[in-house]
């Protein structure tokens, strides 16, 4: 499960590397964090994701949200009890979760990111202090996009990103499963296209890609 990713970049770049010229100055800056972890009960924590607006004739805008769709779940010391839990990864998407969201391009997204992390095998703590990780970035890019869902919830916005069996790269270290990533031609089908073509998109990347177990620096790309 991936369960933090890293944003190293601008909004303004992110918004090119989608093929869209960003309406805003060059420094402006959104109130999410470089590093993103899944957002909480009693800590909301944001994203930022690309989306159609449902204005005009519908541009590109990139918005912050919380990570983690909202859901119940039962206490396993009291089943009856029913516990908050935000859920960052897609992977069911025919299930009630996931697919209002799949099935409707406006409940589409792009997520961005420049690195993504999944927990190391060796477990202990990397250099950062924090639960050793295994981090993956795509050659080429510098800025990626997972394919992402999102839905209007109480607290506001909130997105996950779909995952998908892990390619060669991934495997040896996340056995389970690894996030979708869009190829950028696949960028606009999958914010449009029909609920067949984005099923289609849901697959394991076979672009090239890096990993390192080092940290990234904060403008690493």
């Amino acid at each position: 499960m991936c369960n933090r990713y890293r944003l190293s970049a601008k909004q303004a770049d992110v918004m090119r590397a989608c093929g869209y010229e960003p309406p805003y100055p060059e420094d402006v800056t959104f109130p999410v964090p470089r590093e993103i972890f899944p957002t909480g009960k009693k800590t909301a924590r944001h994203g930022l994701v690309v989306r159609r607006s449902a204005r005009g004739n519908r541009p590109l805008e990139a918005q912050a949200m919380e990570w983690g769709f909202p859901t119940k779940v039962a206490s396993k010391r009291d089943p009856a009890t029913k516990l908050d839990k935000y859920v960052t990864n897609a992977r069911n998407l025919s299930s009630s979760m996931w697919k209002p969201s799949i099935v409707s391009p406006e409940r589409r997204c792009l997520v961005p990111f420049t690195w993504f992390a999944e927990p190391h095998p060796d477990g202990g703590k990397g250099d950062d202090d924090k639960p050793k990780q295994m981090w993956f970035a795509v050659s080429g890019q510098k800025i990626a996009f997972f394919a992402g869902l999102w839905r209007p919830t109480e607290r506001g916005d909130a997105y996950a990103f779909c995952t998908t069996a892990p390619n060669d790269m991934v495997a040896p270290w996340h056995p389970k499963a690894m996030p979708a990533i869009l190829h950028p031609r696949d960028l606009t089908t999958w914010l449009d296209g029909s609920a067949d073509e984005a099923l289609a998109l849901v697959r394991p990347f076979d672009g090239e890609m890096r990993h390192q177990v080092a940290t990234p620096d904060q403008e690493a790309a």
